[in-house]
C-alpha cells in the first residue's frame, strides 16, 4: 500500500548556504586544501562484517516504507533482517546536506569511525565525499543486482564513472510545476517562464547545484558538459528578470506553499513533490520542458572506517532486487532507479498499486527520458566564485 500522507516531506536537495555559513565546507572542498584528502591505502578498517551481524544506516526523514500501523517499523528492512540475520540500525537523522556535512566531516578528514556504514545524501554533495577520498568503493562481485538493474541513465556521473563509490537510492526530476486553471495555457519550455502573463508569479530554487542545470537547459546548453561561460550566461540571464519583476522570490522546499494558494503559478520543482500535490489538485502539472530536464539522484555510500561495509553493500544490493525497489517505490514516488520495478508494480492486485506504474514521474517514459540528463557537477575550484556570484543574485 502506497504512502497517503499528503504531507510533504523535507527537500531531499536542500539548498547552498550563504558562504559565511559554511566555513567548514567552503575550506574542506576549496582548492588546495591536501589535509583533508584521504588517500585509498588509508579508508578501509578490517571488516566485522561476518561476526558482527548488524549496520548503522543513516537516511532522511520520510524515505522508506513505514507500516500503517506502527510509522517506526519499515517493512523492507525488517524483511532484509529476517533473510540474513543482519539487523540495521536506521536513524533519520539527515535533514540538510550541507548540515549533515559538518556533523560527519570532523571524522572523515581525522581518520576516526564514524559512526555510520551507510548514508544517503544529494550527488551533488556525493561529488564532494568522492573527491576527498571519504567513501570506499564498493564491491560489485557483491552487487549482482545493482550491476543488473541500476537505471541506465543514472550509471556513470562525472563525479563517478561506472558507479563505484555510490549507488542511486531514489531518483528525481528538476523540472516546470505550473497550475494549468489558474494559468490558463500550458507551460512547455524553460523560456515560457519569462512570459508576460506569468510576471511576478514565478519562482526559482535557490540552491545553486539544485537551479542551475534546468535554466542552462533552457538555453540550449547540454548539462553534461556546461562551461563557466554557460553559468554566468544563466547569472546575467536570471539578474534581468529579478530586476524587471518577473521573479517574486527565489525558495527552498516551500515553493509548494505558493503554488498551492496561487500566489506562485509556475516554479521550479522536484517531480517527487508534485506527485504529492496533484493528490490534492489534479490541476497541478509538471513538465519536463522541450530543451530538457535534470535527472538526479541521492546516493548510498559507504564512509571511511566503516565496520561493517559488506553487510553496508549486501543492503544496497537488496534495495536493487525489482520486488523490493516496488515496494519502495509506491511509498515514496520518487523517479525509481530500478525500472525493472515497473512490471512489478504494473502486476499489483491493488488499484491504486498498479496505477503507479503508469506515472512518468516515477518510470519516466521513453518520449521522457530521451529529454533528461544528469548534470556535470561544480567542480571545488569553480565553487567558490560560483556561489559569491549565485548567492548575491539570490540574497543568501
Amino acid at each position: 500500500m502506497h504512502r497517503t500522507s499528503k504531507t510533504l516531506p523535507p527537500s531531499r536537495r536542500s539548498l547552498l548556504r550563504a558562504l559565511g555559513g559554511s566555513a567548514v565546507l567552503g575550506a574542506l572542498a576549496g582548492c588546495g586544501v591536501p589535509a583533508a584528502y584521504v588517500r585509498p591505502g588509508d579508508r578501509a578498517v578490517p571488516d566485522t562484517s561476518a561476526t558482527d551481524r548488524r549496520l548503522t544506516w543513516a537516511n532522511w526523514p520520510l524515505y522508506i516504507d513505514t507500516d500503517d500501523n506502527d510509522p517506526n517499523r519499515r517493512p523492507t528492512v525488517a524483511a532484509f533482517r529476517k533473510r540474513t540475520g543482519i539487523s540495521v540500525d536506521y536513524v533519520e537523522e539527515i535533514n540538510d546536506n550541507d548540515e549533515f556535512f559538518g556533523k560527519i566531516s570532523p571524522a572523515l578528514m581525522n581518520h576516526q569511525q564514524p559512526g555510520r556504514d551507510l548514508i544517503v545524501i544529494s550527488d551533488w554533495m556525493c561529488a564532494r565525499f568522492v573527491r576527498l577520498g571519504w567513501v570506499q568503493e564498493m564491491d560489485r562481485a557483491r552487487q549482482a543486482h545493482v550491476a543488473r538493474y541500476l537505471d541506465p541513465l543514472l550509471r556513470s556521473p562525472a563525479f563517478d564513472p561506472g558507479r563505484r563509490f555510490t549507488v542511486p537510492w531514489q531518483s528525481g526530476i528538476t523540472g516546470i510545476a505550473y497550475d494549468r486553471r489558474r494559468l490558463g495555457r500550458e507551460i512547455h519550455r524553460v523560456q515560457d517562464l519569462w512570459a508576460s502573463d506569468l510576471k511576478g508569479r514565478v519562482t526559482l530554487l535557490s540552491g545553486l547545484d539544485e537551479a542551475f542545470a534546468l535554466l542552462m537547459q533552457g538555453n540550449g546548453v547540454g548539462i553534461t558538459k556546461w562551461t563557466a561561460d554557460d553559468f554566468h550566461t544563466v547569472c546575467d540571464q536570471v539578474e534581468r528578470e529579478v530586476r524587471r519583476g518577473q521573479i517574486r522570490r527565489f525558495t527552498g522546499n516551500d515553493y509548494t506553499k505558493d503554488l498551492v494558494s496561487g500566489d506562485v503559478l509556475a516554479c521550479q520543482a522536484y517531480s517527487g513533490d508534485v506527485i504529492q500535490l496533484q493528490a490534492d489538485n489534479p490541476d497541478i502539472r509538471f513538465v519536463v520542458p522541450e530543451e530538457g530536464a535534470e535527472l538526479w539522484a541521492d546516493s548510498l555510500m559507504i564512509p571511511n572506517r566503516a565496520r561493517h561495509k559488506a553487510n553496508a553493500e549486501r543492503l544496497v544490493d537488496y534495495y536493487y532486487e525489482p520486488e523490493v525497489a516496488a515496494e519502495l517505490a509506491a511509498w515514496v514516488n520518487y523517479v525509481c532507479p530500478v525500472p525493472a520495478a515497473q512490471a512489478v508494480l504494473a502486476g499489483s492486485k491493488d488499484k491504486d498499486t498498479a496505477a503507479l506504474a503508469g506515472n512518468p514521474l516515477i518510470f519516466p517514459d521513453a518520449a521522457m527520458r530521451r529529454r533528461l540528463a544528469v548534470a556535470r557537477d561544480i567542480t571545488s575550484t569553480e565553487r567558490l566564485e560560483f556561489a559569491r556570484r549565485w548567492n548575491k543574485i539570490v540574497g543568501l
